[in-house]
């Protein structure tokens, strides 16, 4: 299968995408080239090869237990902050009130 110039200009208008002479002109080749792959690819005989859901070996969870710490005291937390006020941090507002 082959894809003409028209086509290439119909999907790149679709895409709203501006593709000169030379541009379109790689597309077509370019697209050809892809759908003559895939039709190469659809040719081969798969029927003894089994099934894969993903290309690598299952892998285990890797993560650590989730074991609760205690938390930085208040003071700590707020001492390196660039405004606080009463031991919380202070922002700028960032919705207007109405």
């Amino acid at each position: 299968m082959s894809i003409t110039a028209a086509q290439v200009a119909h999907v790149a208008a679709l895409a709203r995408l501006d593709l000169d002479a030379n541009a379109s002109a790689r597309m077509v080749t370019d697209l050809s080239t892809i759908l003559q792959y895939v039709n190469n690819l659809g040719k081969l005989d798969v029927d003894a090869v089994p099934p894969t859901s993903h290309a690598l070996d299952p892998q285990a969870n890797v993560l650590r237990e989730d074991i609760a710490l205690a938390g930085l005291p208040q003071a700590v937390a707020v001492a390196a902050a660039p405004a606080a006020s009463d031991g919380m941090f202070k922002v700028p507002r960032v919705v207007e009130l109405s």
